[in-house]
């Protein structure tokens, strides 16, 4: 499930023959009783993009994010090590391994500051909403411990 969440994060989707394609790119195999299987259990939902255009997405959920990162959002902010600015721009470094889960936090919970992130194996680009400080920023990927 954790590449499917990967893929629906990264590309549009809009049906299970799209998504079933973009698994197969990535060496994956899947019935289509097991992809809609793991869309329930993952409350895969179809919402219109500003063109209208369906796109799959799954929304924020504590249960879902367990399931398929294996790791709470506690623990995804513990596993910050750096964050750096150049511009309004931050680069957030992870612990190894731990970049996908992070964004994936900062993403759920970030709608009204960030955009959107970019992940890597232990670094993350956070791409700002426009009008936000760099404050308001760092402020919200702070840690609180």
């Amino acid at each position: 499930m954790r590449i499917i969440t990967q893929i629906l994060n990264a590309q549009i989707i809009s049906n299970q023959e799209q998504l079933t394609q973009a698994l197969r790119q990535q060496g994956v195999e899947v019935t289509q009783a097991t992809l809609s299987r793991d869309l329930r259990d993952l409350r895969a939902e179809k919402r219109a993009m500003k063109d209208g255009v369906p796109r799959y997405i799954i929304p924020p959920d504590p249960v879902v994010e367990q399931k398929v990162l294996g790791i709470d959002s506690g623990l995804a902010k513990m596993s910050i090590r750096s964050i750096e600015f150049n511009g309004i721009f931050a680069v957030v470094k992870t612990r190894p391994g731990f970049a996908n889960a992070v964004a994936y936090d900062i993403d759920s919970r970030g709608d009204k500051v960030i955009l959107g992130t970019i992940a890597g194996d232990d670094t993350i680009l956070v791409i700002p909403r426009e009008g936000v400080s760099r404050e308001e920023v760092e402020h919200f990927l702070t840690p609180k411990r």
